[in-house]
């Protein structure tokens, strides 16, 4: 057991000095951004991740992971928030050097152009230019137009066996095939593995429509309670980046790590070591393994 989880208020009173030092080193804004061969490759986290703590020690661990990119789950600035408590999130995040890659997952269940509209009204008030969301076969195509209103790209997440609507990236594509471009996929690379799908040929197959993306590992391909820190499981995460690399994809790859959710630095640290190593070896011409 860490001290993330035995004393967690100690552990943050600890380490705010060394991290306000930190927030001013040039690895802390570029370290976790790679450009190879015309990608761009930004790694960063879903908010999702930090679940059980509050904004204030989701910044402070985001600085101890080395990455300012954030896609922001609603546990970290409600969907309702009033315009001042958006702009004092917007505030405390800049002055923090984090960068709000987007949204999500928001969810749009209802056919109601009202409560549509208001989730595209709060990405726009935050400023963020992505929401990765949850629609149904219904409610898709209703996004289209606020898409357009707003210029804001929707990325359908999906997820897995359970989802009646979108359980793979196949089942996304084939849904925003005929919509506007900035309509796409986030690929959650877990859920897909438990379908059965072939995760490299599905990044394959969606192309540009893939606009995000959520990363995680898995001891047992085909089983979500398998969770483990990324390197540590089955899925081809150096087949993945490789791929990634080959199309010149320019977005975030976001670990979701939904393991461990009162203790998670450990295997998130973990997870970010494998991923610079998989990009470094990658960026200096070495072959992939899994290895």
């Amino acid at each position: 057991m860490s001290d993330y989880k035995v004393n967690r208020r100690t552990w943050l009173g600890n380490i705010s000095g060394a991290l306000g030092a930190a927030a001013l080193a040039p690895r802390f804004l570029g370290a976790q951004e790679y450009r190879i061969s015309g990608s761009d490759i930004k790694l960063g986290v879903a908010s999702y991740s930090f679940r059980k703590f509050d904004r204030t020690q989701v910044i402070r661990m985001l600085k101890e992971l080395g990455t300012p990119y954030l896609n922001v789950k609603d546990f970290h600035l409600k969907l309702d928030s009033s315009p001042e408590e958006i702009e004092a999130a917007k505030k405390e995040f800049k002055a923090a050097g984090i960068v709000l890659v987007g949204c999500g997952n928001v969810s749009f269940q209802k056919p109601d152009e009202a409560d549509i509209r208001s989730k595209f009204e709060y990405a726009k008030r935050v400023g963020f230019s992505l929401i990765v969301c949850a629609p149904t076969a219904q409610t898709l195509p209703m996004m289209e137009k606020y898409v357009k209103e707003y210029d804001i790209k929707i990325a359908v997440h999906n997820h897995g066996p359970e989802d009646k609507h979108f359980p793979t990236p196949q089942s996304v594509l084939d849904a925003v095939k005929n919509l506007d471009p900035r309509c796409g996929l986030c690929m959650d690379i877990g859920h897909t593995s438990r379908t059965g799908a072939n995760i490299v040929d599905s990044i394959v197959q969606a192309g540009p429509r893939l606009l995000d993306m959520h990363v995680k590992d898995l001891s047992d391909p085909m089983v979500k309670e398998s969770q483990v820190a990324v390197g540590e499981g089955k899925l081809p995460i150096p087949q993945v980046f490789a791929q990634l690399i080959k199309m010149k994809y320019k977005g975030c790859v976001n670990l979701e790590y939904e393991i461990h959710e009162t203790d998670p630095m450990p295997g998130m640290k973990k997870s970010f070591d494998y991923m610079h190593k998989v990009l470094d070896d990658l960026k200096s011409g070495k072959a992939v393994s899994n290895s």
